[in-house]
């Protein structure tokens, strides 16, 4: 396969909702979605799902981001032919950091290959199954009643699990207020790196709900203090920022930091790693699920291949894209019925731009030719 254009489509999609986290509010996301011709005719795309304005999440964010994708494009991919996206990956492992910038790549690249092959990308990582359970992530809600209303909103659609959003000042209570209404749902809570340590009453405290798990409770790039809040609750710990690698990964289990992990695939910098994890995960026997990032159908398509692998056997946050978005830039309906996902089918990701959409909402075009 050899690349003759690359193009970046910079796209702003407004969300249906509002979504309130420990972060802050968002309601409109700024989506790079990467394609790639080869010389054959065939593409391969791919999504980024670094924070648009600022690096809130993690370190990276759009504007400091396209510039690297760029120059990695001109220098590694662009022109030069390769046989498998684990050697495309390996022309740029060498660079510290960035991956949901390699993850953009090395994803395309994966897309393109199954494409080629006409084999989804299930098949090309060793997943199984034709669907995938599926939970939800729902925002902190003005009130406990309006979390009351769109907790059982969703229950009623058949979500595997329902995860809450928490922060100091906004956990126990609805916590409480929920499983009140629902004594035997699979719940969780997410953090965001909203707590430390001296907190620790307050968490112990959340050990009453009975959720499945709390999720990234302490800073998004700890594991020290995760294992000490560990051996203290009775909750398990899912590790979410934390978590950057295969090596990330062992680690925290082998401290105690760690009886769950959430997987995000540009967190972790595409699929081979994510393969990887998964082996440690299966390894270990800890669980894993995958994450999401308010992906539009490209991500959310890769997301759902990637949960068909062993150890993802907890609900991901793999919910029906309508949740998301008005117009979604893939021709497929992503939809959920009963908490179940269907497994996209076609080779590669399975999905397809919607071209009309990309170029309504479409912000900026970069192009990379030999």
């Amino acid at each position: 396969m050899t690349i003759t254009r690359a193009e970046i489509h910079l796209v702003g999609l407004p969300l249906r909702f509002r979504f309130e986290t420990s972060f802050g509010v968002q309601t409109d996301r700024l989506v790079p979605l990467l394609v790639l011709h080869d010389a054959d005719g065939a593409t391969g795309i791919a999504e980024g799902v670094m924070d648009g304005d600022w690096p809130l999440y993690r370190e990276e964010f759009v504007a400091g981001a396209l510039p690297l994708v760029t120059r990695m494009l001109e220098a590694f991919v662009v022109g030069r032919p390769f046989t498998t996206p684990h050697e495309l990956r390996s022309r740029f492992a060498h660079l510290r950091g960035n991956p949901m910038a390699k993850a953009m790549i090395e994803m395309a690249g994966w897309d393109l290959w199954g494409r080629r092959l006409g084999t989804p990308i299930r098949d090309l990582l060793g997943g199984t199954g034709d669907t995938v359970a599926t939970g939800v992530s729902l925002g902190i809600q003005p009130s406990i009643d309006a979390t009351l209303e769109i907790v059982g909103r969703h229950v009623d659609l058949g979500y595997r699990r329902i995860k809450l959003k928490i922060k100091p000042g906004w956990d126990l209570d609805p916590l409480r207020a929920v499983r009140a209404q629902h004594p035997t749902l699979t719940m969780t809570a997410d953090a965001n790196s909203a707590y430390t340590l001296a907190d620790i009453g307050q968490l112990r405290a959340i050990d009453e709900v009975g959720l499945d798990y709390i999720e990234q409770p302490l800073a998004w790039d700890d594991l020290h203090d995760h294992a000490e809040l560990a051996a203290a609750i009775r909750t398990p710990v899912c590790l979410d920022e934390s978590i950057v690698d295969a090596r990330s990964a062992r680690q925290a289990i082998t401290i105690g930091a760690a009886r769950v992990v959430n997987l995000k695939l540009g967190r972790v910098g595409g699929f081979a790693e994510a393969a990887a994890i998964d082996a440690v995960g299966r390894a270990s026997g800890v669980p894993l699920w995958c994450g999401g990032m308010l992906e539009t159908g490209v991500g959310r398509a890769a997301n759902i291949h990637v949960a068909t692998l062993a150890s993802f056997t907890k609900p991901g946050d793999i919910s029906s894209a309508s949740r998301y978005w008005e117009h979604d830039v893939v021709e497929e309906a992503l939809e959920t019925t009963d908490g179940l996902m269907p497994v996209p089918p076609g080779p590669g990701l399975g999905v397809t731009l919607a071209h009309d959409v990309v170029a309504r909402f479409r912000r900026d075009l970069i192009t990379v030719t030999p």
